[in-house]
């Protein structure tokens, strides 16, 4: 007697569809993870005013509410990425995941100044702990070279979202709930994200052998702390003041021991962050370069503004944050177009244009000394200006410089680009936040402040044209 076999339902999902569904969901979390890391570094700006008066700071200590976070971020980067090579992506990424949400919660609940910028150190140290295990989940998962290459730009399109929808949301929910609403917004999608990647998150594989560079490490937090410190508290203190001048004497003494330490040669247990061969192309340490000063437009510019928009025009938060929006427009399509035009005619060009438009839309904002229809008129023109130039600038550069070392080294290079990035809006907020504090009024401190990141900027474009990305 034959047993006749029941059809298969036709509602029943083929496994290649069920696993692109588990991969969806498990991508979207990886994005979410990072695009929390990028919002937490503008989401502040628009606040600090509201920040300032409730917790009782002046433009010094606002300036380490943003920096604080920066500071740990940009010198961990590169370090959490060998931590995620010897203790495995998953564990490492879920341990900042709810290392992100307790810090947040906790900043939402400061009571004073020195608190909430001790919390925003240590975010930062959480988040450096998400963006090179995310791409290492990433990479386990799609095995396939194309559905990777499909996979990172989703997480680069959502990802980027967050540096420039910070301020508009930043804005609109100090407005309508405080200033630490801007924190708690962050648990609930951290802990979303912890649920789905505990669940469809595979396990990435372990080197026990690889070696953290403890010295240089420690050098380059040394070295970006004291320069920060000696920098913004100059303005309150004076460049003569004794702690001002132990803070730059530790930033000279540790970047001599950190460019010592990254001299060492390459073992199989590990070796320097920077290992010497990254060096060999110019066009490495350029886009280095070109990428802290990318940064220090950026964000240096988007401190400013947010003071000046709010101090001297009488913005209230909410209108101040949505005030980007035409900064935030080009920054949703026109990387596609970057990264088509990247690959017709090099990064060289595309890089340099955007350079130049981040330094007119800047300087654009120097004639913004009222509120007549006019000059609104000219100043919402140059923020748009000034997101084409970022969504011209910054895919070009990770082209450049990722594409100028060796293939092994390609991770260690886009996490150098990703740090010296962060440097930038380390120095960006201090310098250009020095600038505003030395003047007599916001306006005028603001227009200096806006004129030096305009010539910056312009700096910047000269070094991509002369050595980056150049086709051959």
């Amino acid at each position: 007697m034959t047993t006749q076999q029941t059809p298969a339902s036709t509602n029943a999902v083929p496994p290649a569809a069920a696993a692109g569904n588990r991969n969806g969901l498990l991508l979207l979390a990886l994005s979410l993870g990072y695009f929390l890391v990028m919002l937490d570094t503008t989401i502040v700006t628009v606040a600090l005013p509201a920040i300032g008066d409730d917790l009782s700071g002046g433009l010094s200590a606002l300036q380490w509410v943003s920096n604080g976070y920066t500071v740990t971020f940009a010198a961990l980067l590169l370090t959490a990425g060998a931590l995620s090579d010897r203790f495995g992506g998953r564990r490492v990424f879920l341990i900042g995941l709810w290392s992100f949400a307790a810090l947040s919660a906790i900043s939402a609940a400061a009571v004073s100044m020195g608190m909430l910028i001790a919390m925003r150190a240590l975010l930062g140290i959480a988040g450096a702990l998400l963006v090179p295990t995310s791409l290492a989940l990433i990479a386990n998962t799609y095995a396939d070279p194309k559905a990777r290459a499909k996979a990172l730009g989703v997480w680069a399109a959502l990802s980027g979202s967050g540096l420039v929808a910070g301020p508009i949301a930043g804005g609109l929910l100090t407005d309508a709930f405080g200033w630490r609403a801007i924190f708690v917004v962050n648990v609930p999608v951290a802990l979303i994200c912890v649920w789905i990647t505990t669940r469809r998150a595979p396990e990435t594989a372990r080197k026990a052998g690889r070696g953290i560079d403890l010295t240089g490490q420690v050098a380059a937090v040394v070295a970006l702390g004291g320069l920060t410190f000696g920098l913004i508290q100059s303005g309150p203190l004076g460049w003569a003041d004794p702690q001002v001048i132990v803070a730059l004497g530790l930033f000279v003494v540790a970047s001599v021991v950190f460019v010592v330490a990254e001299r060492r040669p390459e073992t199989d247990r590990g070796g320097p962050m920077l290992p010497g061969r990254l060096f060999r192309d110019p066009v490495f340490p350029a886009g280095l370069i070109a990428g802290a000063i990318v940064n220090f437009g950026l964000t240096g510019v988007l401190f400013v503004l947010s003071l000046f928009f709010q101090d001297a025009h009488g913005f209230s938060p909410s209108v101040a944050g949505l005030a980007f929006l035409p900064l935030t427009i080009p920054t949703a399509f026109n990387p596609i177009f970057t990264g088509r035009l990247v690959a017709r005619i090099g990064a060289r060009v595309p890089a340099t244009i955007g350079f130049v438009m981040m330094a007119a839309g800047t300087l654009a904002q120097v004639m913004f000394d009222g509120n007549s229809a006019g000059e609104v008129v000219i100043a919402m023109a140059g923020l748009l200006v000034l997101g084409f130039g970022v969504s011209f600038a910054i895919p070009s550069l990770l082209t450049a410089v990722v594409g100028s070392v060796p293939k092994e080294l390609a991770g260690v290079g886009s996490g150098a680009l990703n740090s010296a990035r962060q440097t930038g809006a380390v120095l960006g907020v201090a310098v250009l936040g020095a600038l505003l504090s030395a003047s007599d009024t916001t306006t005028a401190g603001a227009q200096l402040a806006l004129v030096v990141a305009g010539i910056v900027l312009l700096a910047g474009a000269v070094v991509v044209g002369t050595f980056v990305g150049r086709k051959s």
